[in-house]
Order: structure tokens, then sequence, then C-alpha cells
């Protein structure tokens, strides 16, 4: 990960370029608007730390600057104006996140590897398929063949569940854990039952299973080949 630092303190600079390379991050350090535009035009960065206060542009016109030329590297500000109203303006300038001076690293560094893994989560997908089986996420429709299905909400997030692990056998455990969010007691049978129910929806009416159950580990949902 690479992460460049824009800050005229050459104190602070140091300080927070020493911590970031401890923690793994190859660092860029310019102590003004202009090296930091010339740097992010050139180099692509996982985060940029961005001083409030610096020779030649200001932070807050550097990352304007950035999102105009759809620059969309994470910006972690630092100022030491502390009041709402800045705070505000450094986030509709363009900035990810906030932190004011004196700071301490261990902060910061949470702040950045937030950004970066904010920046790198994979899009939630809007649906899931298994061979013929549709689940849409935003409207909550299943279908199987372009077959509507009827499910119950719990029906529906088991079935959600399963097929977000297509392929990966689920243990009751588990399954309950999700579905129900309370620790598995060894003698119900909620999750037969559950699974009973699903199974009659999604895969009686139809020519082949996608519901498996491998006996005395869990269930499975996948299309057979």
């Amino acid at each position: 990960m690479r992460a460049l630092i824009v800050e005229d303190d050459a104190t602070i600079a140091d300080f927070v370029a020493q911590g970031l390379r401890e923690a793994g991050f190859a660092v860029d350090v310019v102590s003004d608007g202009e090296a930091a535009l010339d740097r992010t035009r050139q180099q692509a960065y996982d985060v940029a730390i961005v001083d409030v206060m610096l020779p030649r542009r200001g932070g807050l016109e550097v990352i304007d600057e950035m999102r105009r030329r759809a620059i969309h590297t994470p910006v972690l500000i630092l100022s030491a104006r502390r009041s709402v109203d800045d705070r505000v303006k450094g986030l509709q300038a363009g900035g990810d996140d906030y932190l004011t001076k004196p700071f301490a690293f261990a902060e910061l560094l949470a702040r950045v590897q937030a950004l970066v893994r904010r920046a790198t989560r994979a899009p939630e997908p809007a649906s899931l398929t298994v061979g013929d089986l549709a689940l849409d996420l935003l409207s909550r429709r299943v279908t199987r063949g372009g077959t509507p299905i009827d499910l119950q909400p719990r029906e529906f997030t088991l079935l959600e569940y399963l097929m977000r692990n297509a392929g990966r056998v689920v243990s009751k455990t588990m399954i309950v854990s999700r579905v129900w969010e309370y620790n598995f007691d060894p003698q119900t049978n909620i999750v037969d039952v559950l699974v009973s129910r699903l199974r009659e929806k999604i895969d009686r009416p139809f020519e082949s299973r996608l519901l498996h159950t491998v006996r005395g580990v869990g269930y499975v949902l996948r299309a057979e080949p």
C-alpha cells in the first residue's frame, strides 16, 4: 500500500511517515499543494493525508482539484481547526475523514486503515444466482427458472445465507447464528424444519435439486452438473 503525506511541518511529516512505514506502507512526503497535485497525477495512492494549511495551494484546494480530476484516492484531512464548520468544509471539499491536531498516531493509523478498507471493499452484489435460482436483494424477489417463489422472512434469510455460501457446506450451528442470532441448542430441530420448508419451495416443484443435506455436517446449496 502506498500513502502520500502532504504536510509542511517537517516534524509531523517525519513522525507520520515513520509510523506508516512501520505499519507496512510505502510513503511519499511533499510539503506544498502544488507538489501534492503533481504527485497524484504521476502516482496512484491508496490513501493521502493532507494538511489544511499548506504553501502554494491550501489543502482543501488540493483535495477539490483532485476530485475535479477524478482522482478518487481516499483523503484524511489533518488540521488544527476544530470547529464543526471547518470539518464540514473539509468533507464538502472531497475529504473522506478529518483528524484534528494534536493527534495520537494510533488513531491516525486506525483511520487510514479504515479508509483503505472502505476503498478496496468489493461492491455489494444486487442479486445472487445459483443455477436457475435467482435472489434479488433489493426487491427481495426470488425466482427459479423465471417462476416466482414466495418466501417468508426467515426462509429468505436462510436462502440468502446459503446462496452467499454456494458450494460450501454450512452447519446447523452456523445457520442458527446467522438466521436467529443466538447460541445453538443441540436439542432443537428448528433448522431442520426451516430447511424442509425452504426445500418444499425451491426444490420440490422442479426437476433438479439445489439444496442438499450432508449427513452429520450440515447443508449445501449447489447446482448439480
